[in-house]
């Protein structure tokens, strides 16, 4: 049993619409960062793409991080071998990279092993508060959404608009948790 409660909150028939609705007019230049991260270009550019679309009031952190720095844990994130919890706390100990951060450059990375979690996601399945540091709450989370994605025959990337969009049409919090 998963000792983690993710309970969907609206109709899975509303997916997909949900997803139609949401605005991805920053997506591909967020995905196409993450295509030249996953072919080998590590540069500190590129993960400034994705950390922009996530949250752009963090990007001058990721100065504080040398490029070999950089170009390690974009490295190991890229490679398919090293396990989804690695990956995680390989990102997280780049300067302004915490748990949700790394959640979004794995995903710009590899959209089809990950999703992102952050307060909108989450709320979409039911928790307003959760543990903002823990990997393995993290990792639980991406086998949900995984399972749900594989249930209702969409991408993780479908699922992840249609979570984030609903809590923005019907959520109770209005701002991202600390």
């Amino acid at each position: 049993m998963d000792i983690f409660a993710f309970v969907l909150q609206f109709d899975p028939s509303e997916i997909t619409g949900l997803a139609a609705r949401y605005g991805s007019e920053q997506d591909e230049e967020v995905f196409k960062a993450g295509s030249y991260i996953r072919d080998g270009n590590y540069s500190r550019e590129n993960l400034k793409v994705i950390v922009r679309w996530k949250s752009a009031r963090k990007i001058a952190f990721i100065d504080d991080n040398t490029d070999s720095e950089i170009a390690r844990a974009l490295r190991f994130a890229a490679d398919t071998r090293t396990s989804e919890k690695l990956a995680v706390e390989i990102l997280d100990r780049l300067h302004g990279v915490g748990l949700p951060m790394a959640s979004a450059i794995l995903t710009a990375i590899h959209p089809d092993k990950y999703t992102v979690i952050d307060f909108r996601a989450l709320e979409s399945l039911g928790v307003s508060k959760w543990p903002t540091d823990s990997i393995d709450y993290y990792v639980s989370y991406l086998q949900k959404c995984r399972e749900l994605a594989h249930k209702h025959h969409v991408d993780l990337r479908t699922l992840d608009r249609a979570l984030w969009q609903w809590s923005k049409e019907h959520g109770k919090q209005k701002t991202a948790c600390a």
